[in-house]
């Protein structure tokens, strides 16, 4: 699942390239250009497009429009995507604003909480009270959520999730979450990510 995951990730990557490369003017692009721009090598690439049938000219390289339509294709990026928020403190507001998932076909359709304060049935997307969570996936068939609520909340919420139909979910609860093995969790620890930085850029220390 890792490798799986690694090989995914390196798609985007390329996509989110070729994008840029295209919005310039480029037309043709090779496998050194894209392993440089992503600190790989030409090898990596071609194994990668390789395992999905993409292959390219030894001297014109890759057509741009052409393997930007199959990346497309293949990530599902034809189709909209909607999904849900649970959890609408200052995390799941700011996911909520973020403008660059509606560049990329996905649709934030709802947001849910268990504070009847922050509920708002009139904001866009709304905010809905928890009670409705299961109902509103299964009605909307929705195959993919993100969790921002607490870490005593998150595998109750997950398990919620689950049980409603979502396939593949978001997490940013500090916490491993339990799920079956063919659900997909994508784990995103902040604050172990900021730390993690904050480490590599002190000051090492001065020997005597």
């Amino acid at each position: 699942m890792k490798s799986a995951k690694q090989i995914i990730l390196r798609l985007f990557q390329y996509r989110e390239f070729l994008m840029r490369a295209k919005s310039i003017g480029i037309k043709n692009v090779y496998s050194d250009t894209l392993a440089e721009a992503l600190g790989s090598t030409a090898t990596q690439v071609r194994k990668d497009f390789s395992l999905f049938g993409i292959t390219g000219n030894k001297r014109a390289g890759y057509k741009l429009d052409d393997l930007l339509s199959q990346l497309s294709e293949l990530l599902g990026k034809n189709q909209k995507q909607k999904i849900i928020i649970a959890g609408a403190g200052n995390l799941g507001k700011a996911l909520m604003q973020y403008d660059g998932f509606k560049k990329e076909g996905i649709e934030i359709v709802a947001l849910f909480d268990n504070d009847p304060v922050k509920v708002n049935i009139e904001s866009s997307p709304p905010i809905l009270p928890i009670e409705r969570l299961f109902e509103f996936i299964g009605k909307n068939k929705i195959n993919l959520g993100v969790i921002a609520v607490p870490y005593f909340a998150a595998q109750q919420m997950l398990d919620l999730m689950i049980l409603a139909g979502i396939k593949g979910v978001l997490n940013f609860a500090p916490i491993s979450l339990k799920s079956p093995k063919d659900f997909f969790i994508n784990d995103i620890n902040l604050r172990l990510e900021l730390e993690t930085v904050a480490y590599f850029i002190k000051p090492l220390k001065q020997e005597d």
